[in-house]
C-alpha cells in the first residue's frame, strides 16, 4: 500500500511539472533579455527548437522555432502534448545523471514518432554560462520531417535536379517506396525509376567534379 501510495505520488508530481512547462510554452511573453544578446541571436540561428531550463525546470528561453513547435502542438489541445512529456523526461534524465558523470559532457539523447504529432529527436546537455553560477539544461528539439525536407532541398540546388526530380527526392528521403512516390505524384512506377537513375547520374558527375 505504501508502495502504491509513493508510485501515486511520484506520478502526480511529474504530471504537475509537465503541466507546468506547457502552461510556460503557452506563455508567449518569454524573458529574452535573461540571456546575453549574443546567445539570443545563436539560438534563434538555430534550425532545430531550443529550449533553456534552470536545473529548477523553469523556462528561461526558447528560441522562434521552438515556438513555432509548441504553438502548433498546443493550440486547441485538450491534453499533455507527448512531446512535452518526453521532453521533460529528457530533462529528468539529464538532471539525474549529473552526480554519475559530473566530470563528462553527457548528451541524453530521445525520438518520438506520433500519429498527427510528427517524428522529433530531443537533446539534452549541460549549458555553462559565465555569467550565471548554475548551470542551465539545453535542449534541442529536431522536426525530422523538416530536416528531411532541408537536405532534400540542399540536394537539389546542389546536384541541379528538375523540379519534378526535387519532389521525387524529397519522397525518397522521407524513406518512401518507388511505389508510394508514384501513387503520390500520379506517375508511372517506370518514370519514378527513371527520375530516380537521372538523380543518381547528378550525383556521381557532381561528385566527379569535386574531385
Amino acid at each position: 500500500m505504501v508502495v502504491l501510495a509513493h508510485q501515486l505520488n511520484t506520478h502526480i508530481e511529474c504530471f504537475e511539472r509537465v503541466s507546468g512547462l506547457e502552461k510556460q510554452l503557452k506563455n508567449s511573453h518569454f524573458e529574452h533579455s535573461k540571456q546575453p544578446s549574443l546567445l539570443q541571436a545563436v539560438m534563434e540561428g538555430f534550425v532545430d527548437g531550443v529550449l533553456i531550463l534552470s536545473n529548477q525546470g523553469e523556462l528561461v528561453h526558447a528560441n522562434d522555432c521552438a515556438r513555432r513547435i509548441f504553438d502548433q502542438l498546443l493550440q486547441g489541445a485538450s491534453q499533455t502534448s507527448p512531446l512535452i512529456e518526453e521532453v521533460w523526461r529528457v530533462y529528468e534524465c539529464l538532471l539525474e545523471s549529473k552526480d554519475l558523470f559530473y566530470d563528462q559532457k553527457l548528451i541524453i539523447e530521445s525520438e518520438i514518432d506520433a500519429d498527427n504529432l510528427g517524428a522529433f529527436r530531443i537533446r539534452a546537455r549541460w549549458l555553462v554560462l559565465e555569467e550565471s553560477a548554475h548551470p542551465y539544461l539545453l535542449i534541442t528539439i529536431e522536426d525530422r520531417q523538416q530536416s528531411t525536407q532541408n537536405v532534400a532541398i540542399t540536394d537539389a540546388k546542389k546536384y541541379g535536379l528538375t523540379a519534378r526530380e526535387a519532389e521525387v527526392w524529397l519522397l525518397r528521403r522521407a524513406n518512401h517506396s518507388y511505389k508510394e512516390i508514384a501513387d503520390r505524384l500520379y506517375i508511372t512506377l517506370n518514370t519514378v525509376k527513371k527520375h530516380i537513375k537521372n538523380i543518381h547520374a547528378k550525383q556521381e558527375a557532381y561528385l566527379w567534379a569535386e574531385e
